[in-house]
C-alpha cells in the first residue's frame, strides 16, 4: 500500500462489493481447467494499482512471466476496483479478466463463498507446492475461506510503530516500547502541552487518527474473531475488552477525546508531507511499511526508528509481532484458460526472484518465506522490521468472512463510540457487537 490510490481503493472496495459479490454466483468453480498451457494464448489481468511507479513494476513483472513463457501473452488492465471486477467475474466473456488481483484481503470470504474466483488447492497440489511452506502464516490465513484457496498472497503491507528518535532523546527515552505499559509511559513523557492544545503530542490514540483502526490495534492481542461454530467472539474473548479499555485509558490520559480530536483536526492529511508524525507533532505512530519512504520524502528535522508495535505486558515474550495484510490474487471461474492463468498467479507469487522484483519495485513486503530472506531484496535497514514482523508466526490478521470486511466495520463503531463516551458500559457493547455480527453473517448465507 505504497500510496493514496491504494488506500483510496480499500475505501471504495470496501463499500462497493458489499452488493456485487452477493450475486456474483458462477458456480463454475472448476469447469474450465481443460486448457493446454503450453499452446500460444492471451491472458486478461486485472489489477488495481494506479501510481505510475506501480504500473510500471507490474509491467515489469508480467514481462519476466512472458519471458519465462513466450507462449502465454497478457494484456494488463490496471485501476481497477474491486466493483468493477466483480462486475466483469459476473459477466464472463472474451474481455473479461482472467487472472485478478485486489488489495481487499477481506473480500476473500465473498470470492471464495460465491465461486467467482476458483480454489487454488488443486493447482498447488498438482505443482508440488506446499502453501503452508510457501507463505508466511497470517498471509496463508487470509488468502482462504472455509477450506477454499481462492486467492494467493501478492506482496504484503505489515504494522508498526514509527518513533522520532530525536524526542526520545530529549524525553530521556533510551529505546522504543516493547510492552503497551511501556507504550503507555512513553507516550505521556512524549506529551508537550500548549494551552489547551499540544506542542507535542506522544501518540495519537483515537480511532480517526491515521492506520489506528480497531483491527490494527487488536493484531497485537491476537484475538479470535470467530468460534469454531463460526459464531462472533467478541464478546467472549478477553483479548477484545482489553484492547479496547487500554486504548480508552490512553485516550483519557493523553487529555481526553474531545482535546485529543480538538487537535486532529489542526493536523495535516494522512497523504500529504504534512502528516503529523512528518512535522513532530506527533512523537510515535502506527503505520505501515509504506510511511518510511513517505516520511524520509518529507525531509523530516528529526532521525526516524522503526520497530514493532507493543505488545499487551502479558504477551510480552510475543514482541515483534503485528498486523498484516495486502494484496491477494486469483484465477477467475469464468476464464476459459485456467491453467494458463494459473502459470501466471504461480509465478507472480511463488517465484522467489519475481516476488523480491516486485517488492523492491513497489516497496510492499514480499509475501513468500523465502523471498523475505532473500539476499536480492534493496531496503532502507529499518524496512527490515516489516520483514520480520510478515515473517513472524505470531503475527496476525483478520479473517475471512462471507460479508467481507462488514464484521470489522461493526467492531470499529464500537471503538468510536466507546472513545467518546456514547457506549459507557463495554460488556454491553461487546455484547451487542457480537450479535450485529451473527446477524449480518446469518443475513448474507
Amino acid at each position: 500500500m505504497p500510496g493514496m490510490s491504494r488506500k483510496a481503493a480499500l475505501a471504495l472496495a470496501a463499500t462497493a462489493s458489499l452488493t456485487l459479490l452477493a450475486t456474483a454466483c458462477t458456480g463454475q468453480s472448476q469447469s474450465a481447467a481443460s486448457d493446454d498451457a503450453a499452446k500460444e494464448t492471451t491472458l486478461n489481468f486485472w489489477h488495481a494499482w494506479s501510481a505510475p511507479g506501480e504500473v510500471k513494476a507490474v509491467k515489469s513483472l508480467v514481462a519476466g512471466f512472458e519471458k519465462a513463457h513466450p507462449n502465454i501473452h497478457v494484456n494488463i488492465v490496471g485501476n481497477m476496483t474491486d466493483d468493477k471486477i466483480n462486475q466483469a467475474l459476473r459477466a464472463g466473456g472474451d474481455k473479461a479478466p482472467d487472472v485478478i488481483s485486489s488489495f481487499t484481503t477481506t473480500n476473500v470470504g465473498r470470492f471464495c463463498s460465491s465461486g467467482a474466483l476458483v480454489d487454488l488447492n488443486p493447482f498447488f497440489k498438482k505443482a508440488g507446492i506446499d502453501p503452508d511452506a510457501t507463505f508466511p502464516k497470517a498471509m496463508n490465513g487470509y488468502t482462504q475461506f472455509d477450506g477454499d484457496r481462492c486467492a494467493v498472497p501478492l506482496l504484503g503491507d505489515a504494522y508498526g510503530l514509527y518513533y522520532n528518535k530525536t524526542a526520545f532523546e530529549k524525553a530521556g527515552i533510551k529505546s522504543p516500547p516493547k510492552t503497551w505499559s511501556e507504550f503507555e509511559a512513553d507516550a505521556k513523557k512524549l506529551t508537550i502541552p500548549q494551552g489547551n492544545s499540544y506542542k507535542q503530542l506522544g501518540f495519537m490514540p483515537d480511532y480517526h487518527g491515521w492506520e489506528t483502526t480497531t483491527e490494527h490495534y487488536l493484531g497485537q492481542f491476537s484475538p479470535t474473531y470467530f468460534d469454531s461454530s463460526g459464531k462472533s467472539n467478541v464478546a467472549k474473548d478477553p483479548a477484545f475488552a482489553k484492547a479496547f479499555t487500554l486504548q480508552k485509558k490512553l485516550v483519557d490520559e493523553l487529555g481526553g477525546y474531545k482535546k485529543l480530536e480538538t487537535y486532529r483536526a489542526t493536523l495535516g492529511d494522512e497523504w500529504g508531507p504534512k502528516h503529523p508524525f512528518h512535522t513532530g507533532q506527533v512523537a510515535m505512530q502506527l503505520d505501515g511499511e509504506w510511511r518510511l519512504g513517505m516520511a524520509l520524502d518529507a525531509k523530516p528535522k528529526f532521525d526516524i526508528g522503526v520497530a514493532p508495535l507493543p505488545v499487551p505486558d502479558d504477551q510480552a515474550a510475543q514482541y515483534g509481532k503485528g498486523y498484516i495484510t495486502g494484496t491477494i490474487a486469483g484465477i477467475a471461474a469464468t476464464s476459459k484458460k485456467q491453467n494458463a492463468a494459473w502459470e501466471l498467479v504461480k509465478y507472480m507469487t511463488t517465484d522467489t526472484d519475481a516476488v523480491v522484483g516486485f517488492s523492491n519495485a513497489i516497496h510492499n513486503v514480499p509475501s513468500t518465506l523465502d523471498a523475505l530472506k532473500s539476499p536480492k531484496l534493496k531496503y532502507d535497514p529499518r524496512f527490515k522490521t516489516f520483514l520480520d514482523i510478515a515473517a513472524n508466526p505470531n503475527s496476525t490478521s483478520a479473517p475471512a468472512s462471507i460479508n467481507g470486511g462488514v464484521y470489522l466495520t461493526t467492531i470499529q463503531q464500537l471503538g468510536y463510540d466507546y472513545e467518546s463516551g456514547k457506549v459507557k458500559d463495554l460488556k454491553a457493547g461487546l455484547e451487542k457487537t457480537a450479535q450485529q455480527i451473527d446477524t449480518d453473517i446469518a443475513q448474507a448465507k
